[in-house]
């Protein structure tokens, strides 16, 4: 993925953006920029980085199948973020479905830092 725009948006390349924490098993040094990243491994189908990523009471609610479907199943359009916190983001996740409708998720995420590293904890959505 040399040289590719990154898939969450910021106009930097894969590699010195979210390729950081997914090829390259660096930690996300904020909780915008794990959101980021978590957004990337959709796009780029990496159920693993977004388990691992998932704080880990949670983590029993979230199948690594389920998570690969969802990727899978949809084509990534672009992320949008509407506003942050330290450990808050709220965004738009647009995407096509199976059928190529476009798609908008909307979410509320809140991010808890433990161990020198930020987790995914929880969502609302709309």
């Amino acid at each position: 993925m040399e040289n590719k725009k990154c898939f969450c948006d910021t106009g930097l390349t894969f590699d010195t953006c979210c390729g950081l924490y997914l090829k390259n098993n660096q930690k996300a040094p904020t909780a915008v920029a794990l959101m980021r990243s978590r957004y990337s491994a959709y796009a780029t189908h990496d159920a693993d980085y977004l388990l691992q990523t998932t704080y880990v009471s949670e983590r029993p609610y979230y199948s690594k199948s389920e998570i690969l479907k969802w990727a899978t199943n949809n084509k990534w359009q672009k992320l949008e973020i509407l506003s942050y916190t330290e450990n808050t983001v709220e965004f738009n996740a647009y995407f096509l479905d199976n059928n190529q409708k476009p798609q908008t998720h909307y979410e509320f995420s809140t991010f808890k830092f433990e161990n020198n590293a930020w987790f995914y904890l929880d969502g609302k959505f709309q």
